[in-house]
């Protein structure tokens, strides 16, 4: 039996064969890059990774301790070290000299000063640099303590007694010389290789493998290795290399030009050279590998950057204090009949608010308080110019402070155009125990005894400088024996963190509830004032600067007996 055709159709011809399915070529997957290429790739990232988060941890600090803390806890994680310290000694000789631990208390670092310093690692960097033909030392090791005959007897009695059996040490110099000599986190050069002879990498600053400078050594095919948005490891500058010493693994390395960026961000004025020297101990005889050195130096060197800047913001903030306390009396005068204290604390930037106390004629006593706006070190001296004028004022027509705040007004207005400042000034009269007052916009004194404690009334006025006439009533108090007179700063009461009525409300509080022996001596009021005011009233007590207070502090107290 034949079998059907297919019905013709026009335009398909049925005897043609059927086209033969043809698959696409399959193009061979390419070969996987050598492990070891990926493993070392991943290692820059991980140290660049690593060094970005320690660094930026490092720049939101804004002090000098906390800076020289966050330095000790990120060296601490790079090198494998539990303990450590840093010495901050400046080469320029303008200090400031300070010793902060880690994990040590101060018994701890009193005995780690009585190593002396040709031997201890710190030390040595301290006092051992430069060295001969100019090099200077890269890092100091101490591996076994124990076993190097050739130190100190000192030394290795502390170590055994705090309890370390190695340390590591470093310097703090924003030029020193490192495997990366332009400051950036762009790109992780790798140190020599052979350092300690392992060359592999694992990703964790605190292994011990090397980086390669190029390629991996003895891998067809792997070449140069990059990664993208980084600078190439072969495009790198020429890198220095240690040069291998046989004094216990400590290393030299030959000084590096100090980079044009580095020195523009610290200032010309700033603190130059070494800064000082960071070291870490370990529990058991122990030293950083090679990749480990690379890492804690490149990190020092950043670090000790932000060190210097932050060195030379408190250099400036404490030559403003010293231009401001200059500025203001050195002591208090004795008259018959009123003792007085004060109290002044300076804001961190250096403000503009003074206080006075100066005899006049006939057995009186000036008292005055007052402040200019803005702060740095223009508002000090405009305090200075101000204050030296309100004397001269004061001395010849004292008796009517009216005339004294016209006067002084009409100075600044001539003077200091754009400038306002806020005054108060008292006319006492010891042996009456009359006082009399006018205030220029300033904050009104509390007069304070164990029958009363109220606010004198003189702010029905304008600051100095605000309008084209100034012009204020005078106030007359009588205190009776044994009260005590307040004039302040409205620093004091900013700087309770609170609005202004509730701070005032505090003020009065704190005056009013002061122990009947408080009351007699006007130095213990003054502290019990600051105490009970200012959520840190212990640290204002004892003289320190609040950090928390941008304004400076002025608190004027006038017993009457």
């Amino acid at each position: 039996m034949n079998a059907p055709h297919a019905p013709k159709v026009a335009g398909i011809d049925p005897s043609l064969p059927s086209p033969t399915q043809t698959a696409d070529p399959v193009t061979p997957p390419l070969a996987a890059p050598n492990s070891g290429v990926q493993d070392r790739l991943a290692g820059w990232v991980s140290d660049l990774t690593t060094l970005h988060e320690l660094t930026e941890r490092l720049v939101r600090t804004d002090s000098l301790d906390e800076a020289l803390r966050e330095l000790l806890r990120a060296g601490a994680s790079l090198v494998g070290a539990r303990r450590g310290l840093v010495a901050l000694e400046p080469a320029d000789g303008l200090g400031p000299v300070i010793t902060v631990g880690l994990g040590l208390g101060h018994a701890d670092l009193g005995q780690i000063e009585t190593i002396p310093r040709g031997s201890a690692s710190a030390g040595h960097l301290l006092d051992g640099l430069p060295e001969a033909g100019g090099e200077r030392r890269a890092d100091v090791a101490h591996p076994d303590i124990a076993s190097e005959a050739d130190l100190d007897p000192r030394h290795r009695e502390v170590a055994a007694r705090l309890g370390f059996s190695a340390s590591y040490a470093v310097p703090l110099d924003p030029f020193r010389a490192t495997p990366r000599t332009t400051p950036g986190l762009s790109a992780i050069p790798a140190p020599a290789p052979g350092v300690d002879g392992s060359g592999t990498g694992t990703g964790s600053p605190a292994d011990a493998g090397d980086h390669p400078a190029s390629g991996v050594p003895g891998v067809p095919g792997s070449g140069p290795t990059s990664v993208p948005g980084t600078t190439s490891v072969a495009d790198a500058p020429p890198v220095p290399r240690p040069v291998p010493s046989t004094d216990h693994g400590r290393d030299t390395a030959p000084a590096a030009a100090p980079s044009s960026g580095l020195t523009a961000a610290m200032g010309a004025d700033g603190p130059s050279g070494r800064l000082g020297a960071a070291a870490w101990l370990y529990d058991e005889p122990a030293e950083p590998a090679g990749r480990q050195r690379h890492l804690v130096g490149l990190y020092c060197q950043y670090a000790a950057a932000h060190i210097a800047r932050l060195i030379e913001l408190s250099r400036a903030r404490a030559a403003v204090a010293t231009v401001q306390e200059e500025l203001l009396p050195t002591r208090l005068p004795r008259v018959p009949g009123v003792r007085l204290a004060v109290r002044h604390h300076p804001g961190p930037r250096g403000g503009g608010d003074w206080y006075d106390a100066l005899p006049l004629p006939d057995g009186a006593l000036g008292l005055s308080v007052g402040g200019v706006s803005g702060a740095g070190p223009s508002a000090v001296v405009a305090m200075g110019r101000l204050r030296a004028s309100l004397r001269a004022y004061a001395v010849m027509e004292g008796e009517d402070p009216v005339a004294v705040l016209s006067d002084l007004e009409l100075l600044l207005r001539l003077t200091e155009p754009a400038r306002s400042a806020t005054a108060l000034f008292a006319y006492c009269e010891p042996g009456t125990r009359k006082v009399v007052l006018a205030g220029a916009g300033h904050c009104p004194p509390l007069l304070t005894g164990e029958r009363r404690t109220e606010f004198v009334e003189t702010t029905l006025s304008a600051p100095l400088g605000m309008l084209s006439c100034w012009e204020a009533p005078s106030v007359e108090v009588t205190p009776s024996s044994g009260e005590t007179l307040l004039f302040y700063s409205d620093g004091l009461l900013h700087r309770t963190g609170e609005p202004m009525d509730r701070a005032f409300a505090r003020l009065h509080t704190a005056a009013a509830s002061a122990p009947k022996g408080v009351r007699g001596d006007p130095d213990a009021f003054a502290d019990h004032v600051l105490r009970t005011v200012l959520p840190d009233g212990p640290a204002a007590s004892a003289g320190r600067p609040s950090e928390d207070g941008t304004e400076d502090l002025v608190l004027l107290v006038a017993h009457f007996d």
